[in-house]
């Protein structure tokens, strides 16, 4: 299972087009004479600088389920929890995954992914109670948020791998016992994504050593 923003990813693209093909007549002279100065240097490297903010917002952000755990794949940083460690996964107006961390710690992470404003989330219940009401078919699914349903599918999942390790065991309070023991053993992880800082980190630091050389000379 793998949940991305779709529109993110469209306007990513869209400007990373406009970014190569802007770098392109930078450096050839597409459409005119090449010109290779200060000012060049610097609409390249904020050029650079807007792909990386294009794959840090737009490309990197998903939420990724498989057979072993969930990870949250947010802007910055990664957040991966076995299924064994997960305590709640819930969606509203955003999909939060609640799970047991390092050393004993309960830590609760939200998807960038399909959020929603609290007002359009209370807009579209109303509408779709409203709907119930006049027995308008679908209406249930109306008042649903993107963000609900990918927790719908990730519960789903978490539920078929325990039903899953409970079936193998030679009874239930074996498997009770396993899970219980396995529950304990297992933390999720949060960490920071180096792809991620390095693509705003490098322009970030050339873009202020092109401004440091335009002030000295």
């Amino acid at each position: 299972m793998t949940i991305r923003s779709t529109g993110g990813r469209i306007a990513a693209y869209a400007w990373l087009a406009f970014a190569v093909l802007n770098l392109a007549d930078l450096a050839f002279g597409v459409t005119g004479r090449r010109h290779y100065t200060l000012t060049t240097a610097t609409i390249a490297v904020l050029l650079l600088l807007g792909c990386g903010i294009a794959y840090v917002i737009g490309l990197r952000p998903a939420i990724l389920g498989d057979e072993q755990g969930v990870t949250v794949r947010n802007p910055l940083r990664d957040v991966r929890a076995p299924w064994r460690a997960v305590r709640e996964v819930q969606g509203t107006h955003a999909l939060t995954v609640r799970f047991a961390g390092p050393g004993g710690t309960e830590l609760k992470t939200r998807a960038w992914v399909h959020q929603t404003s609290p007002r359009a989330q209370a807009k579209a219940e109303a509408r779709a109670r409203r709907d119930e009401g006049a027995k308008v078919p679908g209406a249930a699914l109306k008042g649903r948020t993107p963000a609900a349903y990918a927790a719908q599918q990730l519960n789903e999942i978490r539920d078929r791998q325990r039903s899953r390790a409970r079936s193998g065991a030679p009874d239930r309070a074996a498997a009770a016992k396993a899970e219980q023991d396995g529950a304990a053993d297992a933390t999720g992880t949060v960490s920071w994504s180096l792809p991620a800082v390095a693509a705003l980190a490098v322009p970030l630091v050339a873009l202020v050593a092109l401004a440091i050389v335009a002030a000295v000379g």
